[in-house]
């Protein structure tokens, strides 16, 4: 999504950054959470989700020395997005809440667009 060409970025909740604080502490190693979109999945696109490096082309979106980082090929597809965690019944992992997706899959992790 574009607003006069320019690219809006996704956000992080605050819950979202204070679970991967707690991550990060647990594994005592300092790494970022980035969130891809790559084709496949059972809907055409699917999120990969993950601790890693950042790198020059990211996006880094920072609050208290915790970044979640998105890459320049995945932004577009996470326009105007928000990356949250949450905790359910069926299990706690990180969401994307994306506007672009015209479908999502059952599994929260597949989407078309």
């Amino acid at each position: 999504m574009t607003l006069d060409n320019i690219t809006v970025p996704p956000s992080v909740t605050d819950r979202a950054f204070a679970r991967l604080a707690e991550i990060i502490a647990e594994a005592g190693e300092r790494q970022a959470l980035r969130v891809a979109v790559e084709g496949g999945g059972c809907s055409g696109f699917q999120y990969d989700i993950r601790l890693d490096e950042p790198t020059e082309e990211d996006l880094v979106l920072e609050k208290d020395g915790v970044q979640v980082v998105v890459d320049s090929v995945s932004l577009p597809f996470l326009a105007n997005a928000v990356i949250d965690y949450s905790e359910e019944l069926i299990g706690a992992r990180f969401v994307v809440q994306n506007p672009n997706a015209s479908a999502n899959c059952g599994c929260g992790i597949s989407f078309s667009m």
